[in-house]
């Protein structure tokens, strides 16, 4: 350990110091020495280490350490192992000797007072504060990492409350301090050395903003907490009381990780002389912390909740369409949550409007809803209906230009965790589309790209999508987690998968049976009609180039092979270029575990049964998936929309810890 301050001796008068257990202080034993001097010894009172640095290749040493050369680079470093229990009452003797050794030629004194001051937190990341000795400035990741955690403040534990709990510089609630990162403040030493010295906390200008900090003076009342740093306060006075040895404080984070704001923050402690002026500060310790990032759940964990919306539009109400969710909740016993019409204003698109995600430190975890800048009916139902007590809420709005499709979060996915080439993504990594490279079309607004990137957890990967006419990646991928070693696979829409089913079904001598057989409004069209239709058959040559482009993406960006991926047979058509599902998109599916809630194709009836469910079947329930067909054609599919449109769920977090990994 470096020295940490010098304290200069004197052979005219006792010298006094502070010294800080655990912090080495260099005694200057050079500066002030009497003629003729050429040797000295050095030795301390009972609970002070002395040691000597030198050079063994220009030093001897003493046969009874006793006489140091003082021409020879001797460096004499002190340090106290336990707080002074008075003033002064640790002392430290230098003795300067000229050739006779036996007569001391002069003598200084340096008379310490021992402080026992250090700023801990949870470096070990156990969920609890340890006393730590080691570096608690830097930050590492891995599982042989240090550094603490802090969470981002962003619940509603008080009902009472209007606001995000991080807007308050006033506690609301004492449940609200399990979100913080706790810190402890040790202060051991005499009560009269805190009459000249005090203690300082300190927060750097540019973390100002991003952290907040509050003082607990004991009891359980709120007015027992209060905030000392934070925006509007970037250093404060400790209040110590007499016999105080140890002060709590509780540390929430204010904003996430971001473009301009890569997720560290950092608090320190000084103790300060105050009979100089300026004030000295005789010691400082600062601590580092990391903000947790804001993690997507992918379809392959475990379902807590399924939000969907009732709506009522011309054609009646969905009602039906929410007794299918609710049976296929119970089967994955997965909770319902229904969005009533008075919260959503007709507005079914509960995907795009937000995400679910999580946020975890070693001591709490808690939910976080992403509410997309998309803004339309649903625009307050994520702040006012699900922020709450540990139920957090985080946005991004666009501040100039106009918000377009691709800001939807039907066009935001995560894969499962993979491996590409040696590097593992153990929280999967994020998709996203967007406009061809290079094209100057569309793209996801700014704001949300750099959120996702800068959270460093999930890596995000870029697709194209705007050949869509919505836009959206959850129209031509999903993700199912499957019961064998791969543990997922990924569903890609497939014009020429379907095609090639027709085409098969044609030659079995099926060719006259319809898609769209059974619906009343809707043309049917013979599986004949539908080969031959030399428009429908070039749109989905189209639409497969699309799809494949960014099934070459996915095979790169996330470690596949064609193994781990499943064609789903689906149609398309182009209106005005831009492409549409041409029957109900099937990938569009809902994932409750190993039960999928896929739109209903109502596809050509062979044999009493639908030949595009029946070869969905044989794809996906070898894998232990149940596929449950749910018709959506009317309240959604004719809206542009299915199923994962018209749905959300929330997650169980990753077991994975995410300060384990390496980004």
């Amino acid at each position: 350990m470096a020295p940490q301050r010098a304290v200069q001796l004197s052979l005219k008068k006792p010298t006094y110091a502070v010294c800080v257990v655990g912090i080495e202080t260099y005694l200057d034993v050079h500066s002030d020495v009497p003629k003729g001097a050429e040797t000295f010894r050095v030795s301390g009172s009972s609970g002070v280490e002395v040691f000597t640095v030198y050079n063994t290749a220009q030093v001897t040493e003493p046969i009874d350490k006793a006489h140091w050369p003082l021409d020879a680079g001797v460096d004499v470093i002190i340090s106290v192992d336990a707080a002074s229990k008075a003033l002064n009452d640790l002392k430290v003797n230098v003795s300067y000797f000229g050739q006779q050794k036996n007569s001391a030629l002069g003598h200084s004194v340096l008379y310490l007072t021992g402080a026992d001051i250090s700023l801990d937190v949870d470096t070990g990341r156990t969920g609890k504060v340890k006393r730590s000795q080691g570096d608690k400035k830097t930050w590492r990741w891995g599982p042989e990492g240090y550094g603490a955690v802090l969470l981002v403040n962003c619940d509603r534990d008080s009902l009472k409350s209007r606001g995000i709990d991080l807007a308050n510089t006033q506690l609301t609630s004492l449940d609200d301090l399990q979100d913080m990162a706790p810190m402890v403040l040790s202060c051991d030493g005499p009560d009269e050395l805190f009459d000249s010295h005090k203690l300082v906390l300190n927060v750097p200008l540019s973390d100002s903003r991003r952290v907040g900090v509050f003082c607990a003076r004991g009891g359980n009342s709120l007015s027992d907490y209060k905030q000392v740093l934070g925006p509007w306060h970037l250093s404060y006075e400790v209040e110590r009381h007499p016999g105080e040895r140890k002060i709590s404080f509780y540390v929430e984070g204010l904003t996430f990780p971001d473009a301009h704001f890569l997720g560290l923050v950092s608090l320190s402690v000084s103790l300060v002389d105050t009979k100089t002026l300026p004030e000295v500060p005789h010691f400082t310790d600062t601590v580092t912390f990391r903000m947790a990032p804001w993690i997507m759940t992918p379809n392959t964990q475990s379902p807590l909740e399924l939000y969907v919306c009732s709506v009522v539009d011309s054609h009646g109400s969905n009602e039906k369409f929410l007794k299918d969710m609710s049976d296929l909740a119970s089967k994955a016993n997965c909770k319902l949550i229904v969005c009533p019409w008075i919260e959503n204003r007709n507005d079914r698109w509960i995907q795009d409007e937000m995400e679910f995600g999580y946020i975890e430190a070693p001591h709490k975890s808690f939910p976080v809803v992403f509410d997309s800048p998309r803004n339309r009916n649903l625009k307050y139902f994520p702040y006012k209906s699900i922020l709450g007590p540990d139920f957090g809420y985080v946005t991004r709005e666009i501040p100039f230009a106009g918000v377009s499709g691709l800001d939807s979060f039907g066009n935001l996915d995560v894969s499962p965790p993979v491996t590409v080439e040696g590097k593992e993504y153990p929280l999967g990594r994020i998709l996203f589309g967007s406009s061809f490279p290079k094209s100057g079309g569309q793209q996801m607004a700014k704001v949300v790209r750099d959120f996702l990137k800068a959270q460093q957890v999930q890596a995000p990967v870029e697709l194209y999508s705007d050949w869509l006419y919505v836009g959206h990646v959850d129209e031509f991928l999903s993700f199912v987690p499957t019961s064998d070693q791969k543990g997922f696979r990924l569903l890609l829409a497939s014009p020429s998968a379907c095609l090639e089913l027709f085409q098969e079904k044609k030659e079995e001598g099926y060719g006259e049976a319809a898609q769209f057989d059974g619906l009343k409004r809707q043309a049917k069209r013979s599986i004949n009609e539908m080969l031959e239709d030399r428009r429908l058959r070039n749109d989905n040559l189209h639409v497969q180039k699309c799809i494949d482009w960014n099934r070459e993406v996915l095979k790169r960006e996330l470690g596949l092979t064609e193994r781990d991926i499943v064609d789903i047979p689906q149609l398309f058509f182009l209106k005005d270029s831009y492409a549409e599902a041409f029957f109900p998109d099937m990938v569009n599916m809902v994932v409750l575990g190993k039960y999928l809630g896929i739109p209903k194709p109502f596809g050509p009836i062979i044999n009493g049964s639908c030949c595009l469910e029946e070869k969905v079947r044989s794809l996906l329930e070898p894998l232990g998936l149940y596929c449950i067909f749910i018709d959506d054609y009317l309240s959604y599919h004719k809206l542009l929309g299915e199923i994962h449109c018209g749905t959300n769920v929330r997650r169980k977090p990753f077991p994975f810890k995410w300060w384990h990994m390496v980004p």
